[in-house]
């Protein structure tokens, strides 16, 4: 389609719903002339091409592969840099070392971590998704075998760097490789599991790594992060092509237009709206259709070409490498994209309370946890995450879709941010749970069951939630907000890592912990005006060349 006839049907759609439709509104309907290509009841956005090869047109199981190497990818990849806190009585014996300098070997990994995203993000829209995956899972590789054999503080401070370096991928991988393969409708949920399979590999790295400290000591640990980022190189190679297409444009068609209708099953869980049969036309009309149109129904049969499995399909020249190293630095200024950086930031900063807080608090009176007990702590942050799996995502694509739907099938990304009330609930709640427990001395079973699961729950539900809404809205551009989210998130959580603990032992755990659960609510309740003015303000960003990146 031209760009003249694409602007005309926007132009359209616009006068007959009397709408703007700044980026980021999409239209969920067929609107007078102009329809859109439809799964069961779900118009596709973004509009796949007619290539089979076109990621947006592969089967459900390639899109279910795909999405279980980003998904595994993200967990390996995070599995082991930060799983230190176990391991903190052993390095600090075998490195003759203090707590602050054992300590620091987490906040040098998650600083280096934030920076390294500014290399990683521009090489992926160069270079493409798999080759910088495949480039990172070998440097994490080689940064588990260095610490499996450092013999020194400083040779483990080194592994610790390129660790980071190695992790970098796993915070900004997933929004990119959903936007590249699933629908608009999806994405809620698949945000979901990005963020719970990144979050979970923190979190039962250091269940493992103090079992396994503790058993067969710390060195036992990285041989066996070794053998998992073995494993999901080799999954990567084998069931995860590359998912950059530059060859898209948007398919606005005109009921002038004639198109063929193919048979295709209901999403799950659906009931057809339509029986369509090839060369069949619908029984019962659409609002699109009382107005001379015909429904378009897809069929998602394609799979991924030849090429798209290559280790290395070469550059792409449409892509200037100053403007992509650029890129992620102009985002910045774009107020949905720094709220949803603070959002992921502080959320992830309540977690990392707890991973720099749980040994210097259980290990001691009167709970004496072993260094493996302290691991097994951690199961209940995965549990609380676990149960945000099954409830963020989908909660919050059902928010959006039931207000669609009152809106005339205009869908706002500012209508999942709804969603995010519960799940600010359990920030509070588990942060003064976890503060006054240590505190107070009570029960580890409180600590742990009552504060450790809401933080989990919070912590892949909100960063999911936050996520989504600015992919939703700067989708062209989905891994590079993320380098902002991890830049801002990783300075914090480098700070804390100074200072945390020594604060703590001057005025107690509720000061510093309630300081930092106050600040992730603070910036959470932003979401209250996003929610009556966030289209105006990405209506500021309209013009802005970052819709046209590929």
């Amino acid at each position: 389609m031209s760009v003249e006839s694409e602007s005309a049907a926007r132009h359209e759609v616009e006068e007959t719903l009397h709408a703007t439709l700044y980026p980021g509104t999409e239209i969920m309907t067929d609107v007078g002339h102009v329809h859109f290509k439809h799964v069961g009841r779900h118009v596709l956005v973004p509009q796949p091409s007619e290539d089979p090869n076109d990621p947006l047109n592969w089967s459900p199981l390639w899109k279910r592969l795909s999405m279980g190497g980003m998904a595994i990818s993200s967990f390996t990849l995070l599995f082991s840099p930060l799983s230190v806190a176990p391991q903190v009585p052993y390095y600090m014996h075998d490195f003759h070392s203090s707590l602050p300098d054992v300590i620091n070997f987490i906040g040098i990994t998650i600083l280096v971590l934030g920076f390294s995203n500014i290399i990683w993000v521009p090489a992926a829209r160069i270079f493409g998704r798999r080759p910088m995956l495949t480039v990172a899972t070998l440097v994490t590789i080689a940064s588990n075998i260095w610490r499996a054999q450092a013999k020194t503080y400083n040779s483990f401070l080194g592994a610790c760097i390129l660790s980071g370096i190695g992790a970098g991928p796993a915070e900004t991988l997933g929004p990119i490789l959903i936007a590249d393969v699933m629908f608009l409708h999806e994405r809620g949920l698949y945000v979901g599991l990005y963020s719970w399979a990144a979050w979970s590999g923190v979190m039962l790295g250091p269940v493992v790594a103090g079992i396994t400290a503790e058993r067969y000591g710390w060195r036992a640990f990285w041989w066996v992060s070794t053998a998992l980022s073995c494993f999901s190189l080799v999954y990567q190679l084998l069931f995860l092509p590359e998912t950059k297409w530059s060859h898209r444009h948007t398919q606005i068609a005109h009921d002038h237009i004639p198109k063929t209708s193919e048979s295709l099953p209901p999403m799950d869980g659906e009931k057809p709206d339509t029986t369509l049969t090839e060369g069949s036309t619908s029984t019962t009309a659409s609002p699109a259709e009382e107005a001379g149109a015909t429904e378009i129904v897809v069929k998602l049969s394609g799979k991924p070409g030849r090429r798209q499995f290559q280790l290395w399909t070469g550059f792409d020249k449409e892509e200037p490498i100053i403007a992509c190293i650029i890129l992620p630095f102009k985002l910045w200024a774009f107020p949905i994209i720094q709220w949803s950086s603070f959002v992921f930031s502080w959320c992830a900063s309540c977690f990392l309370v707890i991973n720099i807080t749980q040994s210097q608090a259980l290990a001691g009176p009167p709970w004496n946890l072993s260094p493996a007990e302290v691991g097994y702590t951690n199961f209940a942050i995965f549990i609380g995450a676990l149960i945000s799996l099954v409830t963020a995502g989908p909660l919050s694509d059902w928010v959006s879709m039931r207000t669609t739907k009152k809106n005339r099938g205009i869908r706002e990304p500012e209508m999942r941010l709804v969603a995010l009330i519960p799940y600010a609930c359990c920030t509070l709640l588990g942060s003064l749970i976890m503060a006054l427990g240590y505190q107070r001395a009570w029960r580890w079973e409180a600590i742990v069951i009552g504060g450790y699961t809401l933080i989990g729950i919070q912590l892949a539900a909100v960063s999911a939630i936050s996520t989504t809404y600015a992919v939703d809205s700067y989708k062209p551009v989905a891994g590079e907000f993320l380098v902002a989210a991890t830049v801002n998130k990783n300075l914090w959580a480098y700070g804390i890592t100074k200072f945390l603990n020594i604060w703590i032992e001057d005025v107690g755990y509720v000061g510093p912990i309630m300081m930092n659960a106050g600040i992730c609510l603070l910036w959470i309740s932003f979401a209250i005006p996003l929610v009556f003015f966030g289209k105006k303000l990405r209506g500021w960003t309209k013009d802005s060349p970052v819709h046209q990146a590929k």
